[in-house]
């Protein structure tokens, strides 16, 4: 009898996880065994480390072996349970680990080196200097931390080649400048400390709305206080959480296994089957044609990104261009030649797993396919007056609500100029995006009791000695990053933030300041799990503007700040545990990481001050648009806009009883109850399609919609399904190999094609006519997006000053 395809896909995994069992010592050059400490029983790895893990709720476990291991246990196969054991042994038992990163480690591989440290600081210092100026111009471009991963490989190995290798006697023992080849240890680290920083910090938008909006210039002592404290606290929450999100093999954090890919491939871990092109070569190839195409949806042929075709046969045709649009319609154009544009969520296809996209889509489809249009042509809450998608509000005229129009010359909100002038209106995509973000919220707390509960209490009890993984039981050989570090973090991050919200008038209590730390911290666990398994973030900016918004009205500052200390907090502390996941994965010392965590954002902060205060100085114009090279500040702009909608007015005036939206509150009523049946129906029928049901990832996997639009996630998810659902399913052996490597191929190679196009095309554009004219669309090809009714943010109805759509608050009985 032929075998059946998942009888082909294990014995792939097995080949595959037998023939990576080898690592290259860096020191030596040569190859070495494994040397994994024996497992206590295969009874209790079995049933301690896998039969007490919720097999049919967790998603991204092959149905094959968890089927296996399920029969062994029932019938006391002990034949089975000892295979079933070697597969524990020898690798990670989810395909995905297995295929990007080795099942072996060399403790006595250096990585406290002059090199790591040297490199990891410098481009700390270049990554977030670069990317804080770049980010007030419009468009911006992003270095992310896996360009940097990719450029430092050779400054690695120069320095390996060039620096003396004579070991010096200190008192602390003998210490090297060059302690051998440039290794893959070294290299982790320097990448840790890129991803920290390369995202910028949220504090230092805050502190220019709080000047160029408010008029409350922030001197630097309180500002790098704010960033500090924001930045760092979410070191203790991380530390809290690591034994719940780090250590267990089911915390796969699918983002980190393309960082680890390119890792493997640059320093040949993997063993490498002669029969097949190298990792490295495939590597070399696909990045070498990413970078190039991306010269032609990025500058010379611009509609291949914005690929709205349908938009183009009738340009003029305001259904058409809202349904298929891509700059304010719903985006059922579906595809996109552009990997920036295809990658735009932060996810890329190839690395999130396919249950996470269908969810998505099926979001996708219903929210806003079926509902949005049904909202918009029905016109409730007077859609019709509105774009179809836009991320801005709107007053009754059909205009950008203008907020010098409700503020006092103190900067605070003008109730009476409010009662006469207009309520907030949200377009039908931005109103319904926000209602998502209401479900989430309590679809995610839910969701994780339901799913997750007994995991978290089994991991509660136990602690990572008793985790049958691989990499966990690799990592027994260093030492754990003492409690008494993180707690002493928190402290210090706690007098920073007690210091500059009492010293400088910042409209926060300090009751406030522990209710949004109290807010974060809940939410860190379960934003986690649900990141780590799905490789979707549950945001919760929203939620925390909604909360203070309601306790402190019209105090945006305040606003601004509880915003920063419960989402950034938690943002935080996710991103530092997946970093920590991806050390844990190459086998770094968990302290040498928590030191690269801590050092380039200490660093980073000031980095970032310098940069911001040398730009507001000397940027003619900087932040408004007459602004010197557009330098428009885009970021700051959403910032101080959600200050002015949830600080100054408040939510009050939108979602309270006889408010536009106050029917969006229901939506925190739904996702507290839709996890419930979807709970039971899973543990009824264990092996449907109901266990990849994943509610809290169907609210919020969305959310970058709007200024997203749907052709994102469509070209997204035809991707994953090439990937997941053809190339997987063909030729597992082929996927396993270069999968996530072309996915790391794909990221290194838009993001530096992109920061040369911008550099050396667009940039100096102002003094060279002719590039200007080229990037600015002088032929059809970059400008066939533009000339159409859904890039002119059009709306089905008209309105204006002269004739509203409806009356003001005090006519309409809604007024403050």
């Amino acid at each position: 009898m032929a075998p059946s395809k998942d009888e082909q896909l294990q014995g792939e995994l097995a080949s595959s996880s037998s023939d990576d069992n080898i690592a290259i010592d860096d020191k030596k050059g040569e190859v070495v065994d494994s040397d994994l400490p024996p497992l206590p029983t295969i009874e209790h790895d079995l049933k301690v480390g896998i039969a007490e893990h919720d097999l049919l709720a967790d998603p991204n476990l092959d149905a094959s072996f968890r089927d296996k291991v399920i029969a062994a246990l029932e019938h006391g196969d002990v034949a089975a349970e000892k295979e079933l054991e070697q597969v524990l042994l020898n690798d990670s038992i989810y395909p995905e680990v297995a295929a990007a990163v080795a099942a072996v480690d060399d403790p006595d591989m250096p990585v406290n080196t002059f090199r790591a440290w040297f490199l990891g600081m410098l481009f700390v210092i270049i990554l977030s200097g670069v990317n804080q100026l770049l980010s007030f111009r419009y468009p911006s471009v992003t270095i992310t931390g896996l360009c940097v991963q990719l450029v430092c490989y050779p400054f690695g190995v120069f320095m390996a080649k060039v620096l003396p290798t004579r070991a010096l006697k200190t008192r602390w023992g003998n210490f090297s400048l060059n302690p051998g080849p440039f290794n893959v240890k070294e290299h982790t680290v320097i990448s840790i400390m890129a991803t920290v920083v390369y995202q910028r910090a949220y504090a230092t938008d805050l502190l220019i709305v709080q000047d160029l909006t408010y008029g409350q210039p922030a001197p630097f002592g309180y500002s790098i206080l704010v960033v500090l404290s924001t930045q760092i606290i979410g070191f203790s929450f991380a530390g809290f959480c690591r034994r719940y999100l780090v250590y267990p093999a089911a915390m796969i954090w699918p983002a980190t296994l393309a960082y680890c890919s390119l890792l493997s491939t640059l320093h040949h871990q993997k063993q490498e089957d002669t029969r097949y092109m190298s990792r490295q070569k495939f590597f070399g190839i696909a990045f070498g044609v990413v970078f190039f195409w991306y010269f032609f949806p990025g500058y010379i042929f611009t509609a291949l990104s914005n690929f709205a075709w349908v938009t183009w046969i009738a340009p003029n045709n305001i259904v058409v261009n809202q349904l298929f649009g891509t700059s304010s319609g719903l985006g059922m154009s579906l595809i996109s030649f552009d990997w920036s544009q295809i990658n735009y969520i932060g996810s890329s296809p190839l690395v999130t797993p396919w249950f996470t996209q269908a969810n998505v889509i099926f979001s996708l489809v219903l929210f806003f396919w079926v509902c949005a249009p049904a909202m918009y042509y029905s016109n409730v809450s007077h859609s019709k007056y509105l774009p179809m998608s836009n991320s801005h509000t709107f007053d009754r005229f059909g205009n950008r609500f203008n907020t010098s129009n409700i503020i006092t010359p103190q900067g605070t909100f003008d109730a009476v100029k409010y009662n006469n002038y207009s309520a907030q209106y949200l377009p039908t995509v931005f109103s319904i995006s926000y209602g998502l973000s209401f479900a989430s919220m309590t679809a995610t707390l839910v969701h994780t009791a339901l799913f997750s509960g007994k995991d978290l209490i089994r991991q509660f009890k136990s602690s990572r000695t008793e985790e049958p993984d691989v990499h966990a039981r690799l990592m027994k050989s260093y030492k754990e990053v003492p409690v008494w570090w993180y707690v002493a973090t928190f402290v210090v991050s706690i007098v920073f933030s007690i210091i500059s919200i009492e010293v400088w008038d910042t409209q926060m209590p300090v009751w406030a300041l522990f209710i949004g730390l109290l807010l974060g911290a809940i939410y860190t666990l379960p934003i986690g799990m649900i990141y780590a398994v799905s490789n979707i973030e549950v945001g919760l900016n929203v939620l925390s503007e909604f909360i203070i918004g309601y306790a402190r009205p019209g105090k945006p500052i305040c606003m601004m700040l509880f915003k920063t200390y419960s989402y950034i907090s938690m943002y935080q502390g996710v991103s530092f545990l997946q970093d920590q996941k991806f050390a844990h994965y190459m086998k770094v010392p968990p302290r040498t990481v928590f030191m690269s965590q801590l050092l380039a954002t200490i660093v980073s902060a000031f980095v970032l001050l310098g940069v911001q205060i040398w730009a507001l100085a000397n940027i003619n114009g900087i932040c408004t648009p007459d602004a010197d090279d557009s330098f428009i500040c885009p970021n700051t702009t959403v910032i101080g806009t959600a200050s002015v909608i949830w600080g100054l007015i408040g939510p009050k005036l939108n979602y309270s009883a006889h408010q536009e939206y106050n029917a969006f509150l229901y939506f925190f009523l739904v996702g507290a109850i839709v996890p419930i049946p979807t709970w039971f129906l899973a543990k009824r029928y264990p092996k449907s399609w109901i266990r990849y049901v994943n509610w809290p990832v169907i609210f919020t996997g969305t959310g970058f919609i709007p200024p997203a639009t749907a052709y994102n996630y469509t070209s997204w998810a035809f991707v994953g399904f090439l990937t997941h659902k053809v190339w997987r399913r063909r030729n597992f052996g082929s996927w396993s190999r270069y999968n996530y490597v072309l996915s790391a191929a794909l990221d290194a190679g838009t993001g530096l094609s992109t920061v040369f196009i911008f550099f050396v095309l667009i940039f100096p554009a102002s003094k060279s006519t002719a590039l200007e004219n080229w990037f600015d669309g002088s032929w059809w090809g970059n400008l066939a997006s533009a000339n159409t009714l859904d890039s002119a943010q059009a709306s089905y109805l008209s309105a204006s000053l002269t004739n509203p759509f409806t009356g003001t608050p005090a006519e309409l009985g809604i007024g403050a």
